[in-house]
């Protein structure tokens, strides 16, 4: 069988940026010193291939076979070069060389090979598991190339294989569930104490030539608490931070602030798997998206900062609409339209207790009010994520109020609209099979502009039926201290790609104020 060559135009395409890892004509690595302490999101699973969206601690000891860059591209990774051909129906990747598992075992081909049938065959529910079923034959003609040859044109497999994150078959569990995932990051799998801390020590033999410059990683897995205070103490570097502390922290000379480069979006949620009365009633969601006030929502999560539209995506990405924005009819409130489609549903508000959940934030209990002011019982239950996440699966609820963050392509906002999509929970769990067809044509089409075209058809269906509403987006603050250095915040919440992140990052000494 054919093998398609990789063209040095295929090569410039896919692999100029790490070609030469920074670092490789350097001077002789200092010594690994200081520990970096980061807060920011948890860790859902030790499996690396089962995650459902936790992707800021995992990416320290496991790496994609592409990364995405601070603007969003695709940089080749673990693969130094990728070219499609085909009509979008092959994928080749060239795979990098003297890359070693934290064994100390070479990264080949067939090791990849490895990861791939593990995707498309033993997982359901992760992330990435419905996309790499896409691909009908993965084949490895060499041992530094791989081959991907896809049912029909899937545009975002690049993007997606961000999150394709290589490990070795030896891994304890791989046969069922990985227990200890062994990988190629620059930090080991170390220490793991679940919602409490996660230590990774530097891995002596990564293949970036003086990286990593730290000794660990430590990670703050608590879910509660105000980080603001270790940031000032000393006691973290890095930290997600919300905005009601933002004045406080600007004032510190020793904390500077930055944003991640994508966005974090917040929206109510109705049961669409098992919708009780009256929200199985068009009328009465509308009603709830007319009683919302977006403007005011978005102002007390992001203040001056918050943009207030009806997409999963902003102004400016190539998926965004903007008749659909302009035309959306909740754009603000309206009580009087909202109390009217009540009474031409036949609700009395006073006589319906509302089963309202989420986490633990405050702009849950924003929407709270905002609802209970058409006259609605509201029985709002703030939930930490693993509560969270068991009381949605239950669909004993009438709305949801969540947010999601920042992906490395816009499937990964649709898939979880899709009926066998990973984690639906948060938005009602959808099962819409005209939904499934329309998001599938989108991710068939090579094209950009056709398939954002077909992504906004699917979202209109969304829109009609009312399956959530959109508030508005924010960007994620993230504090860092001043001794930290070589580090910025990147596109989505990974600490760790090719052109940036915990790899290259030093402390100094500690500044005084």
């Amino acid at each position: 069988m054919m093998i398609p060559d990789l063209s040095r135009r295929g090569l410039l395409l896919g692999g100029a940026a790490l070609a030469a890892p920074r670092g490789a004509l350097a001077q002789p690595a200092a010594p690994r010193s200081g520990t970096l302490k980061i807060s920011t999101l948890g860790l859902d699973t030790a499996d690396p291939h089962r995650h459902t969206g936790s992707i800021a601690v995992q990416q320290a000891y496991v790496e994609g076979l592409t990364s995405i860059a601070a603007d969003g591209s695709v940089e080749p990774f673990l693969a130094e070069a990728f070219e499609t051909t085909h009509g979008g129906r092959v994928i080749t990747l060239r795979l990098r060389e003297g890359v070693r598992f934290h064994d100390g075992s070479a990264m080949t081909s067939a090791e990849v090979l490895a990861n791939f049938e593990r995707y498309r065959t033993r997982i359901r529910g992760g992330m990435l598991a419905e996309p790499m079923r896409q691909a009908e034959a993965v084949e490895a003609p060499d041992a530094r190339t791989i081959v991907v040859r896809l049912k029909d044109p899937y545009a975002p497999f690049l993007h997606l294989c961000s999150e394709f994150w290589v490990v070795s078959p030896n891994s304890p569990g791989w046969d069922a569930t990985i227990t200890r995932p062994i990988g190629t990051g620059p930090f080991t799998f170390g220490t793991w104490v679940p919602n409490a801390r996660f230590h990774a020590p530097a891995f002596e033999q990564y293949w970036q030539p003086g990286k990593p410059q730290l000794a660990a990683v430590e990670f703050d897995l608590r879910e509660s608490g105000d980080p603001s205070l270790a940031l000032r103490a000393g006691d973290l570097h890095i930290a997600s931070v919300g905005r009601d502390r933002l004045t406080t922290l600007s004032r510190d000379p020793n904390i500077r602030i930055g944003k991640l480069k994508d966005i974090q979006w917040f929206f109510v949620a109705f049961n669409n798997r098992n919708p009780r009365a009256p929200f199985d009633d068009i009328r009465v969601r509308r009603a709830v998206a007319h009683a919302l006030d977006k403007p005011g929502f978005m102002r007390f999560v992001a203040g001056t900062d918050g943009i207030v539209t009806n997409q999963m995506v902003i102004p400016g990405n190539a998926n965004f609409d903007r008749a659909l924005h302009e035309a959306d009819p909740y754009a603000r409130p309206d009580m009087d339209r909202a109390r009217a489609l009540l009474r031409e549903a036949g609700v009395d508000p006073a006589r319906i207790r509302v089963e309202m959940i989420s986490w633990q934030n405050s702009y849950a209990q924003v929407a709270a009010q905002m609802v209970s002011r058409l006259g609605f019982q509201v029985n709002h239950v703030p939930l930490d994520d693993i509560g969270a996440q068991r009381r949605a699966g239950q669909y004993d609820w009438d709305l949801a109020v969540f947010s999601s963050g920042p992906r490395p392509d816009v499937f990964l906002r649709y898939v979880r609209l899709m009926s066998n999509g990973p984690n639906p929970v948060l938005w009602g769990g959808i099962q819409d099979a005209e939904l499934d067809a329309m998001i599938r044509a989108a991710v068939a089409e090579p094209d950009q502009a056709r398939r954002a075209a077909l992504y906004n058809t699917a979202y209109r269906r969304v829109l009609e039926r009312h399956y959530f509403v959109v508030l508005g987006h924010s960007q994620n603050l993230i504090a860092q201290r001043a001794e930290v250095q070589g580090w910025d915040p990147g596109f989505t919440w990974s600490p760790h790609w090719a052109s940036g992140g915990i790899a290259q990052v030093s402390l100094g000494s500690r500044a005084r104020g």
